[in-house]
């Protein structure tokens, strides 16, 4: 959207995601992504690392569930989203301002790790679950061995029709 501060983030997870839910049952995860600048030193002649950065970050509704299934304490990984400011009281009554990142995406970096990606299944109904996602299509290089399933048009190779499967 127009004048969002968008950023993208790389750093480790200082904890697993904290899943949550609000007292309408919608969920939220909240994580801390320190990202730490290393500089050479040519002097001392070795990397050095610089001030670390903590920026607490949340995501809502499926996607939270997702996160907090799928990443952990001490992952690299990439996200990108806006920052929002957010103004509070604390307990002894000062006026304090935090920096907040709402995230759009987040995944494991892969520079140092590999990942297995499985595609969840949609949240077909409502309700705010999300089912296990296991249903994917063999023919696909990507699909995971054994498993197919006719339910998704998507996953079906040639079987492409104007009407979206949503």
């Amino acid at each position: 959207m127009a004048g969002e501060t968008v950023i993208t983030v790389v750093g480790n997870l200082t904890a697993d995601p904290e899943l949550r839910y609000t007292q309408n049952g919608l969920p939220v995860a909240n994580f801390t992504i320190a990202s730490t600048p290393r500089n050479f030193d040519r002097a001392a002649n070795e990397w050095k690392d610089g001030e670390a950065l903590f920026l607490r970050a949340s995501v809502w509704r499926e996607f939270a569930e997702h996160v907090a299934g799928s990443l952990t304490k001490g992952m690299r990984v990439i996200a990108t989203g806006r920052l929002r400011q957010r103004s509070y009281q604390d307990r002894e009554g000062n006026q304090r301002t935090a920096i907040e990142l709402e995230v759009d995406e987040i995944g494991p970096s892969l520079r140092y790790a590999t990942a297995q990606v499985t595609r969840a299944a949609s949240n077909v109904g409502g309700g705010g679950q999300s089912r296990p996602a296991q249903q994917q299509v063999s023919e696909e290089p990507w699909s995971t061995p054994g498993s197919s399933t006719s339910a998704d048009a998507w996953s079906t190779p040639g079987s492409f029709g104007d009407d979206t499967p949503f």
